[in-house]
């Protein structure tokens, strides 16, 4: 299981970005653009479709039956929601470094890079989801994908102006899965961030010769 994972995380990671880029055509051409809406589809299903032989792949190799899917929750979820594949970017660095003898950017580095990186994928794809079950809700906010791109900036970023809500149900689940990784990225960032300044001071502080009373 392990091998597989480390030759197929990336490439499906690349599968995961042409799965939103179809999910994106989809929602953003007008209805009836052909062949491209015909094109995005196929697109997307061919990916899930990929999608679905990998977690079947994994749940024979790991010999955990049943229990594979409550073990490997992320794995499931990931499946059932593929817009939220960017969650699995700590593996695919982990799949990435493999092939490395160390690492190219330090520890306080790499959780702000690879935390902003999800941040980005997660907030384009809460974006297209919003916008696509909102843009026909009566009394909707959310009518333009500009009003759902600035929508998910305030919920990510946790500012929330309100000019800008979901109003229907799946509209406003994205949007609680939103906050909840809006809230955990930002604390992951905001924390490598500080502990790299309290790291720096105290550096400098032991490089000061001590003082004498």
């Amino acid at each position: 299981m392990t091998r597989w994972e480390q030759r197929t995380e990336v490439p499906f990671f690349a599968a995961g970005l042409l799965f939103l880029t179809g999910y994106a055509v989809r929602v953003l051409t007008p209805h009836g653009a052909e062949p491209w809406n015909d094109i995005a589809l196929i697109l997307v299903c061919s990916t899930w479709l990929l999608f679905l032989v990998d977690y079947v792949t994994r749940l024979r190799l790991s010999g955990l039956g049943a229990r594979f899917a409550r073990v490997h929750w992320l794995d499931t979820l990931v499946l059932l929601l593929p817009l939220l594949r960017p969650l699995r970017m700590v593996k695919v660095y982990q799949a990435v470094q493999q092939r490395r003898d160390r690492p190219r950017l330090s520890l306080y580095a790499r959780v702000i890079s690879y935390a902003g990186l999800t941040a980005v994928l997660l907030g384009f794809a809460a974006a297209l989801a919003v916008y696509h079950f909102e843009r026909t809700a009566p009394d909707a906010s959310i009518r333009t994908f500009g009003d759902a791109v600035w929508w998910a900036c305030a919920t990510l970023t946790t500012v929330g102006y309100g000019d800008a809500t979901p109003v229907t149900f799946w509209g406003r689940t994205v949007a609680a899965g939103l906050m909840a990784g809006g809230l955990a990225l930002l604390g992951a960032v905001t924390g490598s961030f500080s502990s790299w300044l309290i790291q720096v001071f105290t550096r400098e502080d032991e490089k000061r010769p001590p003082e004498h009373g």
